[in-house]
């Protein structure tokens, strides 16, 4: 599905992804890297999967270093998803709220 205005062809998902802080694109992927100690990567992994699932996207998550890389992308398309940029959105919901609950 390509996400574009019909009047000036500007590409609302982009311009929506960018108000997420953090947020990298590359073609139909989108990443982003996010600190967190071992507990914080569990309880943001379980939540997002319930995300994940309403929105019918996959992520892709690893540790790494005390990491979490995350990596959302439909396969087999170069163009963004509107179910990639809401994950995006509703991820950094929950990160915030799990580093609040840290502090």
């Amino acid at each position: 599905m390509r996400a574009r205005w019909s009047d000036d062809h500007r590409d609302y998902l982009s311009d929506a992804l960018a108000l997420l802080q953090g947020w990298t694109r590359d073609g139909g992927e989108i990443r982003r890297t996010l600190h967190l100690d071992d507990s914080q990567h569990a309880a943001l992994t379980e939540r997002m999967a319930v995300v994940a699932d309403a929105v019918g996207v996959r992520p892709d998550v690893r540790r790494l270093d005390g990491r979490t890389q995350i990596r959302l992308r439909v396969p087999g398309t170069t163009d963004l998803s509107p179910g990639e940029v809401t994950l995006a959105a509703r991820i950094e919901d929950l990160y915030k709220n799990i580093i609040a609950g840290a502090a």
